[in-house]
């Protein structure tokens, strides 16, 4: 496998440049008052059990405007003298602290490395805010990430001292930047790009390792460790979500992540995961038969859902609504029912979202944003309206069928019972053709029938 592996995967991109960590910066700033001061705070450290702590993964936000990944680390940045200064707060250098848990950047490191003006110790954070606030007439930034940081905050806001009444000082009102970070985060860079179609070719890989390994009698868990194999081979941090690798009915429960049941000949098993590579996720989900081929009434509903994901992918264009695909999709998976005659209902009946028979199977939407975030973040109706595509958006699409016999709410066709099939892909909108990202991973039957089985 691991030969095959590296002849497989592509070149990892080059890292993000500084000079557009400064761009993003720039733009938000632009967006921000003068009096104004931002704060950026890292996520907390994670406990997994008594001294053992999860995996640590940054923020978002602060992975978008200065790339920082390491733990207890603040971003400000105010206006000195009319112009912009951003001030990372780090870890500082502590050789013993180093020596358990490996080597940190320090303040010296990065002020050299790292797109910022300033580098402090993270021990002098609480007492160099509390004298930026005195300047600031506003704060943006957004609870809950830092408790003394906040309390820090609402005491300033709230002080009513001699130099408040007398000179004005200290901030009035606190407000989130979240959403103006989220415009700029909405639309990818070509960098970005890259990031992301690395992570996707990676993730398609671990897919197709895990079709080649399929067989009846492998363990679900058995799947999901060749995919997380594949991930960390891959030179990427990992899993940018829990694996869901569901067989037979555990198909049909959309967030399983159990993954603690055996395969039995004639399941279809549906895997939904993706790598996370710098901070950028991928999120594919396939489909297939454990024991290689699919049956008459698996292939029905099978190629039933990927022609509406090809109609869902053929709407993800500038200009169109970003709900464009799901409307695609929800048509054309109602007509696929009708035909079989699982649905009853006229097409316009079965698409109704109150009484519509379509939503028995498929109950959830097609797609999602997709980048720093698994469900990233950007509104999408800002006014009311669905968001229009533009140039350098990043969606999934991802439309699916679920026949849980296990349900009580509806009467499953006996012919489907516990059919569940799911296909997923991430899409750019390109100033053209839809551009898959994943596009390495097969979905076709014949491609899928040839190749799982095989290791």
């Amino acid at each position: 496998m691991f030969a095959e592996l590296e002849r497989s995967f592509p070149a990892q991109p080059a890292v993000i440049a500084n000079s557009e960590y400064r761009a993003r910066q720039q733009r938000l700033f632009s967006q921000l008052r003068a009096d104004d001061l931002l704060i950026i705070c890292a996520n907390p450290v994670s406990t997994r059990s008594n001294d053992v702590h999860f995996t640590y993964r940054n923020h978002s936000d602060m992975l978008y405007l200065c790339g920082w990944f390491d733990p207890e680390s603040i971003m400000m940045a105010r206006q000195v003298k009319g112009e912009w200064k951003l001030t990372l707060f780090v870890q500082s250098s502590d050789i013993l602290s180093e020596i358990w848990e490996g080597r940190r950047p320090g303040v010296d490191g990065a002020l050299k490395q790292w797109p910022i003006d300033e580098a402090l110790p993270i021990d002098d954070a609480e007492e160099i805010i509390e004298i930026a606030l005195q300047d600031a007439s506003r704060v943006q930034m957004r609870q809950g990430l830092n408790p003394s940081i906040d309390n820090l905050v609402i005491e300033s806001i709230n002080r009513r001292d001699r130099a408040r009444q007398h000179f004005g000082k200290g901030p009035v009102s606190l407000s989130d930047p979240s959403s103006l970070i989220a415009e700029l985060r909405l639309r990818k860079s070509k960098s970005e790009i890259n990031q992301m179609r690395y992570s996707a070719q990676v993730s398609s890989q671990a897919h197709i390792q895990a079709m080649k390994h399929g067989k009846a009698g492998i363990g679900e868990w058995a799947i999901e460790a060749i995919l997380e194999c594949v991930f960390k081979y891959g030179a990427t941090s990992g899993s940018a979500y829990p694996c869901i690798v569901g067989c037979g009915d555990n198909a049909t429960i959309l967030h399983y992540t159990v993954n603690d049941c055996p395969c039995e000949a004639g399941d279809i098993l549906l895997i939904d995961a993706g790598s996370e590579y710098r901070g950028y996720a991928a999120d594919i989900t396939r489909s297939w038969p454990i024991s290689g081929k699919f049956t008459e009434q698996q292939a029905e509903l099978y190629q039933i859902v990927l022609d509406a994901q090809l109609a869902a992918i053929d709407q993800c264009r500038v200009g169109n609504p970003y709900n464009a695909p799901h409307e695609a999709a929800r048509e054309s998976l109602a007509q696929g029912l009708i035909d079989l005659g699982v649905i009853t209902q006229t097409l316009s009946e079965a698409l109704d979202p109150n009484n519509g028979q379509l939503k028995n199977w498929y109950m959830h939407n097609t797609g999602h944003w997709i980048g720093l975030d698994v469900h990233d973040v950007g509104i999408y109706k800002p006014d009311g309206k669905p968001r229009l595509f533009e140039e350098g958006m990043v969606i999934t699409v991802e439309p699916g069928l679920y026949f849980g016999a296990w349900r009580t709410d509806v009467d499953c066709p006996a012919r489907y019972a516990d059919i569940g099939i799911r296909i997923e892909d991430d899409v750019l909108i390109t100033s053209g053709d839809p551009d898959v990202l994943s596009s390495d991973c097969p979905k076709s039957i014949a491609d899928i029938e040839s190749i799982v089985g095989t290791a």
